[in-house]
């Protein structure tokens, strides 16, 4: 098991939280019913085969593989780490078996119940908490490194960076990997002819007939979303993006359009943040 020694914040129980916003508490309804219908969860074999991956195993196309495959190479053992709206706990389990020092938080306790039942199934030692991104009560300088995974897209993203920078040791690094889409591309898809015409036609083929994974507050991050934050950057030392067509017209699970999609925004260089929908970002904090 990875125990979590040296100081320790205040997370002994979880944190009431008396204080939300409006939008925090529509987030916390939709995940506490969201919990409700994935309890399926726990009776599932839960997978580390994305921290497992070779050269030859590597899924060079997916944001998500490309992610553990940087992190792999962070040599991640005994290092603290903290993951951000850890949801049901999936990336806190596998930064877990890479050997960190895993902290992880949610606004949902629903969540959190789900995340804390898997970690003792895979008998991993993960500390969780109940809070918000905005206002987190980690020491300052604590972190050595912190992801951010389909998270920064639901918080208020001033306030969460600079909890996320008082909170990361000076030099930490920072990942997050976020769905995204250029305020012009936004425009476009929020257009009355996709809108209300093409969006609601393709909306089954690619969700591949299944309820979309949408808050009511959510929004895709932009390029000044991702400027700001950005500025907690020193250095950054991978940036990606994903997405062209795939998860907008042709659904995600076709490995060979998915390829062809990566090898499509690679090539486009520097135009690649006009059209992608997802990016993945690391760098080092600056303090």
């Amino acid at each position: 098991m990875n125990g979590l020694e040296g100081p320790k914040p205040d997370m002994d129980k979880t944190t009431q939280l008396d204080h939300l916003t409006e939008r925090q508490r529509r987030e916390l309804e939709y995940h506490r019913d969201h919990a409700q219908h994935c309890a399926y969860i726990l009776e599932q074999e839960f997978s580390f085969e994305v921290t497992e991956q070779t050269q030859s195993t590597r899924r060079w196309w997916n944001a998500y593989w490309e992610m553990y495959w940087f992190l792999i190479q962070q040599n991640l053992q005994e290092k603290t780490v903290l993951v951000v709206g850890c949801g049901f706990g999936e990336d806190a389990l596998r930064l877990a078996k890479l050997g960190a020092k895993v902290y992880a938080f949610d606004l949902s306790p629903d969540s959190l119940q789900i995340a804390q039942q898997l970690a003792e199934r895979e008998q991993l030692s993960i500390h969780f908490s109940e809070q918000p991104a905005e206002t987190l009560n980690y020491e300052s300088d604590f972190f050595d490194l912190v992801l951010a995974r389909d998270i920064l897209h639901h918080v208020d993203i001033p306030e969460a960076m600079r909890e996320i920078n008082r909170v990361s040791k000076p030099g930490a690094l920072f990942v997050y990997d976020e769905v995204y889409s250029h305020s012009l591309t936004d425009t476009i898809r929020h257009s009355k002819l996709v809108e209300q015409v093409l969006y609601p036609l393709m909306q089954n083929f690619v969700y591949d007939n299944k309820k979309p994974y949408i808050t009511e507050d959510e929004r895709k991050l932009s390029e000044r979303d991702c400027e700001q934050i950005n500025q907690v950057f020193n250095t950054v030392v991978l940036r990606k993006y994903y997405y062209f067509i795939v998860n907008r017209v042709l659904p995600e699970k076709y490995d060979p359009l998915n390829q062809l999609d990566r090898m499509i925004l690679a090539m486009t260089g520097f135009v690649g943040r006009w059209i992608a929908g997802r990016i993945l970002v690391a760098g080092s904090v600056n303090k």
